[in-house]
């Protein structure tokens, strides 16, 4: 959290305060607040502060995967989770991938049923595209246990096995993918869709000797760890009310045999997931399973709607002509609309009947949804200086000796050295920081490294802040810069 010490600065804004305070003492349900998109990780952090869970809703994975890598550097980051979307739509005849799905479950799993591990323990972040919380998805998946074991525990090889199985990962010879398993021995390697390597488990009898993390391309070992925390592979999981469920179905729809007969042999194939709400009994939204002192923040709620709408029309006109071309030109046989995405109002509404809060964060004006207007009128956007390096600086030495508090910050630890030293080299004093504090050096300008892509100005009390892509223009792979050790980080 290297850059902790700026959230109380930059919230010092009269309509973020006031908006904070109704956080801690809710007097509205809905609230509709204004101001630039680099507030948006620092708004979420007042929340957290504030002692609400949030879960924070963009437009586009890719924007959703920026602020977990933001609100890395303002909060604990075992607490933010990130709530990935499907590659597929509901009704399409393509399963999405086995990481997406392990990434969910293990999301769910931690707000259902929160583990003692900093890896698996409670959240008080999540971050969601618009078309995550848009999708039902199967009841009870945040039920589902995890395989879970520790060095110097004791588990029955075969149980393990029969646990992975009934998880949906896939035995091989040779694990190479995630949701793949393997046994040799007393040797199991699996590869959890959550993990970045598969993990490799020795047993001593029952006894669990050690987990070592490998290379897939040599199999050489990479580091020793003290669990393995494997979430299943699949969000319909072939039990066998499922099998049954499917054995019936394709009795009565003899069209949907190619994906029933499988199913009902307890064989898992792709796009078996667009028949599940005909083979469970209830979907239920992200929302449903969100702690009750949730406060959901629509960021830029203009695009997430219109991004919502799309994605509805999308989905209907998929549905319609897929199964109507499977039906051999005629109707449907079977009414899978349960599974299609539900329209943001309606998920609002939803949310507002759990009594969850529902901000939005809009940069271009109040969004009109009825509820309570505040606007951050003191702060704006950084200037973007598209690489005119010389009036950044200009600007920085100017809101110095105007008595700003000044920081810059850079993805990387290379960068953020080179700035100091132009700094220098223009006798505007500049000194390198791990972290920020909150009481800042005084007429000095705070260079650091952290995740911000955009800074703020704010004139009425004193900040400015830019960012290594403000300056440059460029954008930088900050996801990767976060990844790397701090050894790496050091050396570019």
């Amino acid at each position: 959290m290297s850059l902790a010490g700026l959230t109380a600065a930059v919230l010092a804004d009269p309509g973020l305060r006031e908006a904070l305070a109704d956080a801690q003492a809710p007097a509205h349900r809905t609230l509709e607040l204004t101001g630039p998109g680099a507030l948006r990780p620092f708004v979420v952090a007042g929340l957290v502060d504030a002692g609400r869970t949030v879960l924070a809703v963009t437009a586009t994975s890719r924007e959703a995967e920026d602020l977990v890598a933001e609100l890395g550097d303002l909060v604990d980051p075992a607490t933010v989770g990130y709530f990935p979307s499907w590659e597929t739509l509901p009704h399409e005849r393509l399963s999405p991938r086995s990481d997406t799905v392990g990434r969910r479950l293990a999301i769910l799993r931690r707000l259902s049923h929160p583990g003692d591990d900093p890896t698996n323990g409670p959240l008080k972040v999540v971050v969601a595209p618009v078309r995550s919380i848009l999708q039902p998805q199967v009841k009870g998946l945040g039920d589902l246990e995890p395989v879970e074991l520790e060095v110097g525990g004791a588990a029955d090889l075969d149980d393990v096995v029969r646990r992975l199985v009934d998880a949906a990962y896939t035995r091989v010879d040779l694990v190479e993918k995630r949701g793949e398993f393997a046994v040799r021995g007393g040797i199991v390697d699996v590869f959890p869709p959550t993990e970045e390597h598969p993990l490799r488990v020795e047993f001593w009898g029952d006894d669990v000797e050690e987990i070592r993390s490998f290379a897939v391309a040599d199999q050489r070992t990479l580091d020793k760890l003290d669990r393995l925390w494997a979430p299943p592979c699949r969000e319909l999981l072939l039990t066998d009310d499922v099998r049954r469920r499917a054995a019936e179905l394709g009795r009565a729809h003899p069209q949907l045999l190619e994906l029933t007969d499988k199913i009902a042999a307890g064989i898992a194939v792709e796009g078996m997931e667009s028949l599940a709400p005909v083979l469970v009994d209830e979907l239920e939204l992200l929302i449903d399973l969100m702690p009750d002192d949730t406060q959901v923040l629509m960021l830029d709620p203009e695009r997430a709607r219109t991004r919502a709408h799309d994605l509805v029309a999308t989905s209907e006109e998929f549905l319609a002509a897929s199964w109507a071309a499977a039906a051999g030109g005629g109707a449907a046989p079977i009414d899978l609309g349960a599974a299609s995405y539900r329209e943001l109002a309606d998920v609002r509404e939803h949310a507002l009947t759990r009594d969850l809060g529902w901000w939005s964060l809009s940069p271009f004006g109040i969004d009109d949804d009825g509820g309570a207007a505040i606007s951050t009128s003191s702060t704006s956007e950084a200037p973007q200086y598209r690489g005119d390096v010389e009036r950044a600086i200009a600007d920085l030495d100017r809101w110095r000796g105007e008595g700003y508090r000044v920081v810059v910050i850079h993805p990387g630890h290379g960068p953020a050295e080179r700035m100091v030293e132009a700094l220098g080299e223009r006798d505007v004093p500049a000194r390198l920081l791990e972290t920020l504090d909150a009481e800042p050096p005084a007429g000095v300008v705070e260079v650091t490294c952290g995740a911000l892509t955009h800074g703020l100005v704010d004139e009425t009390h004193r900040i400015a802040i830019l960012t290594g892509e403000d300056i440059s223009g460029q954008r930088a792979s900050t996801r990767d810069m976060r990844r790397m050790p701090a050894r790496r980080k050091r050396q570019i």
